[in-house]
């Protein structure tokens, strides 16, 4: 590690520790040739697969569309903050650990829909919606007479809440 104050590749680590909940280590540093300290952060790289989109071009994976997304189809929905980075999350883990180079953007959909629908059904019906490109009233009732025959599908209008 390069010194930030004088530039020389010799530095010690002094103290490390987890912090971030365990995903990052800091390390204290200090530098042979001028003594200063200096902190660093070490986080793992892990590499998130590209996204074959419908139209069949490539793109980065983009954490933020997904939360966009899901946020969008929970708007005014009781479903909390924490719910939700953690079914994003969750989907991430998932994506990355399919071990895949490129994943098709209707898989990451398929993802969202199931998350979306332990979540939160009204928000669950919205994305479907959209997703499916539903487009008359028969199509979004067979949806929602599907959701029902699901077990564990609350038999209260409330959702259960």
């Amino acid at each position: 590690m390069h010194c930030p104050f004088c530039g020389a590749n010799d530095t010690r680590v002094t103290d490390s520790r987890l912090v971030a909940e365990g995903d990052q280590v800091r390390r204290r540093r200090q530098c042979a040739a001028c003594s200063e300290r200096f902190t660093t952060y070490e986080t793992a790289e892990l590499v998130m697969p590209r996204v074959i989109k419908s139209d069949g071009t490539r793109e980065v994976f983009d954490q933020g569309k997904l939360r966009a997304g899901m946020l969008r189809a929970l708007e005014k929905r009781p479903v909390s903050a924490e719910s939700i980075e953690a079914a994003v999350e969750r989907i991430r883990q998932h994506l990355r650990a399919r071990g895949e180079r490129e994943i098709h953007a209707r898989d990451i959909g398929e993802e969202v829909m199931q998350a979306l629908k332990r979540l939160d059904q009204i928000a669950y019906i919205r994305f479907a919606s959209v997703y499916r490109r539903f487009q008359d009233i028969d199509e979004f009732r067979a949806e929602i007479d599907r959701l029902a025959q699901e077990p564990g599908f609350p038999d209260d209008p409330a959702g259960g809440r």
